[in-house]
């Protein structure tokens, strides 16, 4: 093991995937971590790190093929932060997501001998996302064989795409992609002309200095409308550039049903405004899931893959088992696509969101299907969970409470919250295993786990969201 270092080259026998979507071999008895390697295939890799416990290395030739590899279609696999799976079968992607999610459960949550469902596929495999954020860039990332053809002369250049893996600065322009439309791709490399020949630098990730930041397409899956989001940085002065813009988008792409322009002043890489304008139409696109329809913000939450959503939210009623006489709390509601989804079938349902415009959509996403049990609360979770408990607060005690919350999981102040009022059931919407296992670790001393099912909303990539039915020990 000693001459196991940094720079060497070894023959690995590629054995499985592991939560965050590296494969895992092993040398000499130390775990190596791998990226774009799939179980099954014997490779050649070269050693990129070394720790006392693990290395890191980058497969150099594949020696023998797996069974369970197939040939990647994006032309950008390999430099994208995306699809990282896809040069693997279908059915061994709903294979491993399952492995992850029992072998998180095992080893961060200690539950021992809980039944993980088969993971249920996704009903689309291409263009099934219903949003996507590209990032502007005043320098674009360079493949080798680039530099070599025409050195660096080609990146200083108005860039926009997505990221390259691993990678917060660098950006390398987006030709094709299959998780949204392919309008929505027309879309972007017409934005990248437009904003090329505009004179208006983009946004320097480095220097923090330029104006473009970020096109967030939204798309309306079953109505055909299109939400245009651009985020810039704070310059008056290049206002009318977007609004030319806009124009010239709005008479090239039809489905394209409103923009909204929204100035950023913060460093962070992140695709949220400080204020926003609506520069076209309504400012919101509606969607239909479950027979009900939503309007949807620019900022709200709203499920990325509806299709699969949908069945989603079917198990979430079924595993609830609501007899129709049920107080339901929804907990990170988002646009209300849960709780107004469960309305019909309980008495009453409370939603909480901290983004206020999600809870303005839901309150308008109630009226729009003509449901009058729903009501909204907004503001810090840990904080209104305590004021909507507390006595003289006129909200029934929780039956039922239902959470799904972002990828960092519940705050612990909202665990204990739950502990302390104790309903009868809770079901665990999560799109994170890891911070999955660690709540549920808390749940186990008055709850027993019941139902645990993924849901691939995410085909080919190492992402998986889990329904888990937890009913209060007697």
């Amino acid at each position: 093991m000693d001459d196991l270092k940094k720079g060497r080259e070894c023959e690995l026998l590629v054995e499985k995937l592991v939560f965050g979507g590296k494969a895992l071999a092993r040398v000499e008895g130390l775990v190596v971590f791998m990226d774009h390697a799939v179980p099954g295939q014997r490779v050649r890799a070269l050693i990129t790190r070394k720790k006392r416990q693990y290395c890191e290395a980058r497969v150099v030739e594949v020696l023998s093929q797996s069974e369970a590899y197939t040939e990647p279609v994006c032309p950008h696999f390999g430099v994208c932060g995306g699809c990282q799976w896809q040069d693997i079968a279908y059915e061994e992607q709903l294979k491993w997501k399952r492995v992850q999610v029992a072998d998180s459960l095992e080893h961060l949550a200690g539950a021992q001998g809980v039944e993980v469902e088969a993971a249920v596929p996704s009903d689309r495999l291409i263009h099934y996302r219903n949003k996507m954020e590209f990032t502007f860039s005043d320098r674009r990332w360079l493949t080798p064989e680039e530099i070599d053809a025409a050195g660096m002369r080609d990146a200083y250049t108005l860039t926009l795409g997505l990221h390259v893996r691993s990678w917060f600065d660098k950006v390398f322009n987006v030709e094709d992609c299959l998780l949204e439309s392919a309008e929505a791709v027309e879309i972007v490399k017409e934005t990248r002309d437009w904003c090329r020949g505009s004179g208006v630098p983009a946004y320097g990730i480095k220097s923090q200095r330029g104006f473009w930041r970020f096109l967030v397409i939204r798309e309306g899956k079953r109505t055909g409308q299109t939400l245009l989001h651009l985020v810039t940085s704070d310059q008056p002065e290049h206002e009318a550039a977007v609004n030319t813009l806009t124009l010239h988008l709005v008479s090239r792409f039809p489905h394209i049903t409103t923009v909204v322009h929204s100035v950023s002043r913060k460093k962070a890489q992140v695709a949220f405004g400080d204020q926003s304008r609506v520069v076209a139409g309504p400012g919101v696109i509606e969607e239909r899931l479950g027979g009900l329809r939503f309007r949807i913000s620019a900022e709200s939450f709203f499920q990325t893959n509806p299709f699969s959503a949908e069945k989603l939210y079917d198990e979430v009623s079924r595993l609830a088992a609501f007899q129709g006489t049920e107080t339901v709390w929804d907990l990170y509601c988002g646009t209300g696509s849960i709780a107004l989804s469960v309305a019909p079938r309980v008495a009453r349902v409370v939603g909480f969101e901290v983004v206020e415009q999600a809870i303005e959509d839901a309150c308008v996403n109630a009226r729009l299907n003509g449901i009058e049990n729903a009501r909204f609360i907004s503001g810090d979770l840990k904080e209104r969970i305590n004021d909507a408990r507390g006595p003289g607060s006129g909200e029934h005690h929780p039956d039922i409470v239902i959470t799904d919350p972002p990828r960092a999981g519940m705050h612990p102040q909202v665990v204990g919250a739950l502990l302390e009022m104790g309903p009868g059931r809770i079901i665990y919407v999560s799109c994170n295993p890891a911070t999955l296992a660690r709540d549920l670790a808390f749940f186990t001393e008055r709850y027993e786990i019941g139902t645990v099912r993924p849901f691939d909303l995410f085909p080919h990539t190492p992402h998986i969201e889990c329904v888990v039915r937890l009913d209060r020990k007697r």
